[in-house]
């Protein structure tokens, strides 16, 4: 759903810029109460996993294709104030380095990708775990469902802001028809993913998942053949060594993962335009689209240029967008959880 340039006109874009930079100033507020020092390496990871997984368009219609979003997964993961970072620098990676979503279009993406995904994706989330059994799989079936609904709501929200400033005079009710109908089946996908992913981390670290707090596994020991609950004293012992242990190898296995996914599997991603895309073509939104300003970027398009074996191309383009996702990320989330462990330091050596 990466809005290009030309499709919302100059004010319009430049007062979703205005919304979006206070929504990333909030954010790096609330960011420094999420973040900790088992937090914040995986928001990077959570961010360079998002850039990932949004490489691997899947059909949902005839000549159609949705992709991760990713508010939702990173809301649940590491908060909803992270959240918007982490899917902020994903966006800001992808209009840089791979002229993916127009520059001048930067801020409707952050508001519709980020902020929207993620307030409606947290909000459901938290609604429902709620009232739901307080288990792992009810944290499952709420991220299930709260990503389901933050695609359609997205979708929405760009259908508002086209109706405020599109540059194309089409007939608002159609463009909200079209553009829900097809996310509602990308909100399929977008479900899936994010419920495996969640109740994959769940099942490994349920501390690490801060839509998961409160539901930390004990520690059991077999005794003459039969699991118990280990002592408080045993449990206080053993567990930071292998908490440490733990989230190196689940931030490599996550690295490796991403690293996986946008340097092979994209290869396989569908061709076909996504829901934005096709609703753009199929009813005229795309009239005054304009070329993006990055379109001579080494990395354009998501390939490396004057490579021209198409496999290398896009698998070497998916490793560095990673890469520099991760560490874009990461420096950014250090810094935050920094200024948090000022701010407290002062408060607690005046006691």
């Amino acid at each position: 759903m990466h809005v290009p340039d030309g499709f919302i006109n100059a004010p319009t874009s430049a007062a979703a810029g205005v919304v979006a930079a206070g929504a990333i100033a909030v954010s790096l507020r609330g960011a420094r109460r999420e973040l900790d020092e088992r937090t914040a390496p995986l928001a990077g990871l959570v961010a360079a996993f998002i850039f990932a997984v949004q490489m691997l368009n899947f059909p949902v219609a005839a000549g159609t294709s949705g992709h991760l979003l990713g508010g939702a997964l990173a809301a649940i993961l590491v908060g909803p104030f992270t959240g918007v970072l982490c899917v902020s620098v994903v966006l800001l990676m992808q209009g840089i380095l791979f002229a993916d979503g127009g520059l001048t279009a930067l801020g409707v993406n952050i508001t519709v990708m980020a902020c929207v995904t993620t307030v409606v994706a947290y909000t459901v989330f938290r609604g429902l775990v709620k009232v739901l059994p307080h288990t792992r799989r009810s944290v499952t079936v709420a991220s299930f469902t709260a990503a389901l609904l933050s695609v359609p709501g997205a979708a929405l929200a760009f259908t508002l802001i086209y109706w405020i400033g599109g540059t194309t005079d089409i007939a608002i009710g159609k463009v909200a028809t079209a553009m829900v109908g097809v996310h509602v089946l990308i909100g399929i996908g977008e479900a899936v993913i994010t419920a495996l992913t969640v109740g994959a981390v769940i099942a490994v670290r349920p501390d690490l998942v801060h839509g998961a707090r409160g539901l930390g596994q004990r520690l059991q020991l077999r005794v003459n053949g039969e699991l118990v609950d280990a002592p408080p004293a045993e449990k206080a012992r053993t567990a930071p060594a292998a908490a440490r242990t733990s989230r190196r190898t689940l931030w490599l296995t996550g690295l490796v993962t991403s690293l996986v996914l946008a340097g092979f599997v994209s290869f396989y991603a569908s061709a076909d335009p996504d829901g934005l895309e096709k609703v753009a073509a199929d009813k005229g939104i795309d009239a005054k689209v304009e070329d993006h300003a990055a379109a001579d970027s080494p990395l354009a398009d998501y390939g490396v240029k004057d490579v021209q074996n198409a496999r290398l191309s896009g698998g070497l383009a998916g490793v560095i967008g990673v890469g520099v996702t991760v560490v874009a990320g990461s420096t950014v989330f250090w810094a935050v959880r920094r200024r948090r462990t000022d701010a407290v330091s002062p408060a607690s050596t005046s006691v």
